[in-house]
């Protein structure tokens, strides 16, 4: 990111046209990784294919060997929902570092209310909501504010989205592979009866700010086309992306131009989509944005 990124990306959380995006690397420490949690149950369900990373398709055998589709779930709400949560005095935790910046709506693919928490700690009001994305009982009658068009997401009253749902709303969650085909058929038939009226206004008219996903991801590119490509180009608004760095071989001069011509490939790649990357992990990025917000605000002093 160049200073004029970060200058427009100021100017954008001034105005309160900026809308966070929340990935799982959001949260490391205080959580695993989606990978890690994948290999500790493939090693302990015996899943046989080579991919032992893969979250969606672990849980995926998880759930066809016990015949149970909510298995993984459960699993999942027992692994996670006892795990401390963050430090929100740390400089460096990312989700305090959101919650201090004057922002009406934050969205996140996570499980966890680490958000909501955080702007809580602030003595902020926010909702939580999640995206109906399909029919159980359990998800139709979770209704909240954005059910009414009349409500507006403000600073002091925001909204913390779960596109993936939430983890005391186990049916709601989006985790095996048969959930993230349903969660896409489902969006792109019917993207405006899903997402409600404020959540649409706030990826339509700002820019959005992705934290905690790698760019090589085909989660963060089938989410970003989705959610972006769909406005109209000359209305769309820059979006920043945080990206951990190419991890070279420091005792090898091949490793090392192999990172940096990875690097060089997704800086491309995205600068066609209108997506800024920082290159560091969430945490280098939360301190930048706590520093070049300070100077801001003091320029306007």
């Amino acid at each position: 990111m160049t200073d004029d990124d970060w200058h427009a990306l100021m100017l954008r959380i001034r105005d309160g046209r900026c809308t966070p995006f929340l990935g799982a690397g959001a949260c490391v420490p205080a959580l695993p990784l989606g990978g890690d949690l994948a290999e500790e149950w493939a090693d302990e369900y015996g899943y046989p294919m080579d991919d032992r990373r893969d979250l969606a398709r672990v849980t995926q055998f998880m759930a066809v060997r016990f015949k149970d589709q909510m298995f993984p779930k459960d699993r999942m709400r027992e692994r996670i929902q006892d795990l401390p949560g963050p430090d929100f005095a740390r400089e460096d935790e990312p989700h305090a570092a959101l919650a201090d910046l004057p922002l009406p709506v934050y969205i996140t693919t996570n499980y966890d209310a680490f958000m909501v928490e955080a702007l809580r700690d602030r003595k902020r009001v926010p909702a939580q909501e999640i995206c109906r994305w399909n029919t159980s009982p359990a998800v139709t009658a979770a209704r909240g504010v954005l059910a009414s068009k009349k409500f507006v997401p403000t600073p002091q009253n925001p909204v913390v989205f779960h596109l993936h749902g939430r983890l005391d709303i186990r049916e709601s969650m989006v985790l095996t592979e048969n959930d993230y085909l349903d969660f896409l058929v489902a969006t792109s038939r019917s993207r405006k009866s899903l997402l409600p009226h404020q959540m649409e206004l706030a990826l339509g008219g700002s820019s959005l700010l992705f934290i905690g996903y790698r760019l090589a991801d085909w989660s963060f590119r089938v989410l970003h086309r989705g959610l972006v490509t769909n406005v109209a180009q000359s209305l769309q608004h820059g979006s920043v992306a945080v990206q951990i760095a190419p991890d070279p071989d420091p005792d090898t001069p091949e490793g090392r131009r192999e990172a940096e011509a990875v690097r060089e490939f997704l800086d491309r790649y995205f600068d066609q989509l209108d997506v800024r990357v920082f290159w560091g992990d969430a945490n280098a990025f939360a301190r930048e944005l706590r520093r070049r917000w300070a100077i801001f605000n003091r320029g306007r002093d």
